[in-house]
């Protein structure tokens, strides 16, 4: 593993709530709502996309982040990457892999390197997800500090999610944070839309 990024562990300190009843534009919705694989809608919308991991190591989880599937305190498996298309950062994403999930084959995920987390889930058949929480992400907030660091224009709050997923029946949790440019955050209509009316 190379060296890590200066600013991990970025961690996230939020409260999550239910999307229901919140608020937002269309466009957002559909990016923080969309169940499939957000590596795959990112690679429709560009020609190149791109996954650099900023650090990865294994440390308790915290209070924050425990879920009903994966206690506090428990041994889990920190990955924090960025997601670019065509080497402008879209997401942030935080991954837990507890290590009681790292077994048998699913070894593999503490190996992936500059791969992505979700194509290789999403090719897993075995795979299921749970609901998807959202929040807002303050200018002051650690994600936020990663985009002025990526020198990214900060005029809004950010928007990001985070789901349990099931593997084998058993828990990984990922956040995926909206950075500033993020196709979820343009009104106009995405490039994967635009090029499915002008096939239809």
């Amino acid at each position: 593993m190379s060296q890590s990024h200066p600013l991990f562990p970025i961690a996230i300190n939020t409260t999550w709530q239910s999307p229901l009843g919140v608020s937002l534009n269309e466009t957002l919705l559909s990016w923080l709502l969309d169940p499939s694989s957000l590596t795959a809608r990112l690679s429709q919308c560009c020609q190149h996309f791109r996954v650099e991991v900023l650090g990865q190591k294994i440390q308790p989880c915290t209070a924050e982040e425990a879920t009903a599937d994966i206690d506090v305190g428990e041994p889990v498996l920190v990955r924090e990457v960025i997601l670019y298309c065509d080497d402008v950062p879209q997401v942030f994403a935080r991954s837990l892999l507890p290590l009681k999930s790292l077994t048998g084959e699913d070894q593999q995920l503490a190996h992936l390197g500059n791969q992505s987390l979700g194509q290789v889930l999403f090719s897993k058949k075995e795979l299921t997800r749970k609901c998807i929480e959202i929040s807002a992400f303050s200018p002051t907030s650690s994600v936020s500090v990663l985009a002025r660091h990526l020198k990214l224009p900060l005029h809004t709050e950010l928007w990001g999610r985070r789901s349990t997923f099931m593997l084998h029946d058993k828990p990984l949790l990922v956040a995926e944070i909206f950075l500033p440019n993020a196709f979820a955050y343009q009104k106009n209509l995405s490039p994967e839309i635009k090029n499915v009316q002008e096939n239809i």
